[in-house]
């Protein structure tokens, strides 16, 4: 196919398919002729995993090209690619709090950690989770939020089983690339979700009388 019915079939602007060439994301056609590239299924597929990335996630274009670079990568499992998939979306929350403050709150982790029996707690100090976590327990402490705090056992539980449910999905995907592409996906697009029923949700039960 010419790079027309690429952008009919993908949905994606032939202006946006030739910017995603030109950044490395999207690999070259087939050259059949001085003037003439062709297309394949997988150029539409890539081409919508792009664009589900950057306008569905938010990501940006260096993290969804680190992304894709893994895909790509041979031999990448997908606990690998979890831990790419995780670092793209996590951001780093400000952090203005003491020494003292962001050790108590590491404490507080630690606890919350063990007591879900989330494995070796000294091993997940590297998760970009976890240091999100820290820097929002050490704000809802400093701002004496205790009530908020409170609910992080609540959230846990609701992560684990979401964690349970969602690397089950992806492990009865059929080839590796399919299961690549689900962690990525299910990570990134499975925040947002999460994130926008949760406004639903907010919604609908302070409307109740």
């Amino acid at each position: 196919m010419r790079i027309g019915e690429l952008a009919r079939l993908s949905g994606v602007p032939v202006p946006s398919i030739k910017y995603y060439l030109r950044e490395g994301m999207l690999p070259v056609g087939e050259r059949i002729s001085a003037n003439q590239v062709r297309y394949t299924d997988a150029h539409v597929r890539r081409v919508r995993l792009i664009r589900a990335l950057l306008e569905v996630g938010g990501l940006s274009i260096a993290a969804t090209r680190e992304i894709l670079g893994a895909v790509d990568t041979p031999g990448g499992d997908l606990h690998s690619m979890l831990g790419v998939a995780q670092s793209a979306v996590s951001r780093e929350v400000g952090d203005n709090t003491s020494e003292a403050d962001r050790r108590l709150a590491e404490d507080e982790v630690a606890k919350l950690a063990e007591r879900h029996g989330w494995g070796d707690v000294a091993a997940k100090r590297g998760n970009p989770g976890w240091r999100q976590l820290v820097q929002i327990v050490a704000t809802y402490r400093g701002l004496e939020q205790h009530e908020l705090l409170g609910l992080l056992d609540r959230y846990a539980q609701a992560a684990a089983l979401l964690a349970e449910a969602e690397l089950g999905v992806i492990a009865s995907l059929g080839d590796t690339d399919e299961k690549v592409e689900g962690v990525v996906l299910g990570t990134l697009l499975g925040d947002a979700a999460m994130a926008a029923m949760r406004r639903i949700a907010q919604e609908a039960v302070s409307a109740r009388p």
